[in-house]
This record gives C-alpha cells, sequence and structure tokens, in this order.
C-alpha cells in the first residue's frame, strides 16, 4: 500500500456521516447479520425510513468489517483449533475432524467469492431495491420455515457433516448476496436441509461467515485507500467499531434464540415485511 492510500485511510476530504446515522445503521448490522432476516436488507431499509441519501456498499462493508471482528473473537477458539489442526497435518494421513471442517471451510467459501466477482459492486448495489427484497425475504422465509420444521420431525439426522455438504451450503451462501436472502438463514436453511442437527448448523453458518465476510471487508478498506469513496474514513471505522462491539452481543443472542425458540418469530417477521414491501411497490 503506497503512501497515497495510507494517506486516504486517513483523510479522504469526504465529509462525515452524522453519529447517529452511523450508531443507528451500526446497530442494525450488528443485529440482522447474525439474525435470518438479512442485514444488507434492513441496511438499505433503514436509509429508506428516515429518509437518508443510501451510505453506500462501502460503508455496508465497514460494517461487516465490524461484525467479523466480532465473530472472529467469540468464535476465537475454534478458530485457533483450526489453525493448530492446519499445523499439524501431514501429507499422507487422514484428516481429523478439525481438518476436515477447515477444508470443508475453505472449499465452501469459494462459490461465493467466484459470485461476488462476477457480481461486481455495480452488480450489487443495483440489486439493493424494495422489489427484491420483498420477494427474498418472502421466499426464503418459506425455505427457512420449511427445513427447521422437517429437522424437527426427523431427530435421527446426522450430527456433522461431509466436505460434499459444506461445499453445497457454499453454494447457497452465495445467494446471499441478494439482498433480503440473510447469509445465515440460507446457510442454516441449506445445512438442515442436509442433515445437520440445530447446533452445528449455527456454528457453521457462523464459520463460514468469517472467509467471505473477511474478503467483503478488505474489499471495503482497498476502495477506502484509493480515495475515491463516497464514505469517509473517519465513518467508515467508527460504523466498524460499534458494529463490533454490538455484533458480539448478539451472537450470543441468536444462539440461545436459535436453541430456544427456533425460527419461527424470525418466519413472521420476514413474511410481514415482505408482504408491506410488496404492498408499496405495487401501490
Amino acid at each position: 500500500m503506497g503512501a497515497n492510500s495510507i494517506g486516504a485511510l486517513v483523510d479522504s476530504g469526504v465529509p462525515c456521516l452524522d453519529f447517529l446515522k452511523i450508531l443507528i445503521l451500526a446497530v442494525v448490522q450488528a443485529i440482522t447479520e447474525f439474525l435470518p432476516i438479512s442485514s444488507s436488507a434492513h441496511l438499505y431499509l433503514a436509509s429508506e425510513f428516515f429518509g437518508w441519501a443510501y451510505q453506500g456498499l462501502i460503508f455496508d462493508l465497514g460494517l461487516h468489517l465490524g461484525t467479523l471482528l466480532a465473530v472472529l473473537v467469540y468464535f476465537r477458539r475454534d478458530w485457533l483449533a483450526l489453525a493448530r489442526a492446519a499445523w499439524r497435518w501431514r501429507p499422507g494421513h487422514g484428516l481429523d475432524e478439525d481438518q476436515r471442517l477447515l477444508v470443508g471451510l475453505t472449499l465452501a467459501t469459494i462459490p461465493g467469492g467466484l459470485a461476488a466477482l462476477a457480481l461486481g459492486d455495480e452488480g450489487a448495489t443495483a440489486l439493493r431495491n424494495l422489489a427484491v427484497i420483498a420477494c427474498t425475504q418472502i421466499v426464503f422465509a418459506l425455505l427457512l420455515w420449511w427445513a427447521f420444521w422437517r429437522a424437527a420431525r426427523h431427530q435421527t439426522m446426522e450430527r456433522g457433516f461431509t466436505v460434499g455438504r459444506a461445499v453445497l451450503v457454499g453454494c447457497a451462501q452465495a445467494l446471499a448476496l441478494i439482498p433480503g436472502v440473510s447469509r445465515s438463514g440460507v446457510t442454516m436453511t441449506a445445512a438442515l436441509l442436509l442433515g445437520m442437527q440445530r447446533d452445528a448448523a449455527a456454528r457453521f453458518s457462523f464459520l463460514l461467515a468469517v472467509p467471505i465476510t473477511a474478503a467483503a471487508a478488505l474489499h471495503g478498506v482497498a476502495e477506502l485507500a484509493k480515495g475515491e469513496s463516497q464514505v469517509d474514513v473517519q465513518s467508515f471505522w467508527i460504523g466498524a467499531a460499534i458494529a463490533a462491539l454490538a455484533g458480539y452481543a448478539c451472537i450470543h443472542l441468536l444462539l440461545v434464540a436459535i436453541r430456544k425458540i427456533g425460527v419461527l418469530p424470525f418466519v413472521l417477521y420476514r413474511l410481514l415485511l415482505g408482504g408491506l414491501l410488496a404492498l408499496m411497490v405495487l401501490r
């Protein structure tokens, strides 16, 4: 990174966003990133609700950087175990459970990465509209409900996963580039339909978020460093910090909620939100 890039990370010359706007959007990101209701959709809808100009994809990626840090800290023991598993691997030896998980996470990240490259920033921004969000909220709410209903009826399903199943979950994750789909929602849906138990599906969904979110966040930092973004550097990093702190608390709340109440409240919320947005589009 050259001197100009470093300078851009310090002072972009773009006016700062209002702190209240940063705070609201960061908290919205923290809550909705880990609930199966789509953070990208709610960041867009929050701006629409308050009558703000859309803050831009790069600022959204800064908020994702914050929740990424929350996941890394919350699941630090898991990532340390995976790092140790990678270190002790030797050619010609079979893979243990942690090594299979690491291979699965690596392969499962590829479909989403390829889809993001194909879509690009302009394509991702173009999909942020009420009609798309209304459709995806409703369709993927029904899929999520069906997956949890099916899992509850089949108690003899496997608790773990294979590398092949992990790749299929990764293909489902690529759909989360569409606002309203929900990365956590679609990956848990796919994992449950492929035979994982609820806790295993939620854990794998959180771990799978790290590589793809890290790549997206680094892209946001790189665009910020160019000095051409419409988002100022201070707002970017303040938003990331708030999202990280709030996100850490929200991870625990989601894991408890999934275990105790399932996903029906989130499904109903998605259906209600999708229906309201559909009415707005059709008016």
